[in-house]
């Protein structure tokens, strides 16, 4: 079974951020120097912060609906702004907020290195 394309509705506000997590070993010696070594082959995972700011009732399902059918757990694809190709994540938080009859969404997205294709 292919991996779902998340496509909102809407492109997300302007604000995104991008902070990548690495991953290493590091081995400290008492002489005040360290030994850094990466934890396998994908050692540095992409993370990226995105928030829907201005949406409608129906705009916020779509987004949320999709988030809570991956459960957190399950990888699907994704192309951010600025990056030429599709990428695989998995999103574990997201939440939604509403004033005056307009939503906000918010979630993160983490990339995921599963052989799921």
């Amino acid at each position: 079974m292919s991996l779902p394309t998340f496509n909102p509705p809407v492109g997300p506000s302007p604000g995104t951020s991008h902070k990548p997590t690495v991953s290493l070993w590091e081995a400290e010696f008492g002489d005040g120097y360290s030994q850094p070594s990466p934890k396998g082959i994908n050692h540095i995972r992409k993370s990226t912060t995105l928030s829907w700011k201005t949406l409608t009732y129906d705009q916020m399902q779509e987004i949320m609906s999709f988030f809570e059918r991956q459960q957190g757990n399950k990888a699907f694809y994704y192309r951010p702004f600025g990056e030429q190709f599709s990428i695989k994540w998995t999103c574990k938080e997201w939440s939604s907020v509403t004033e005056g009859g307009i939503w906000q969404v918010d979630a993160t997205l983490v990339q995921s290195f599963t052989n799921e294709k």
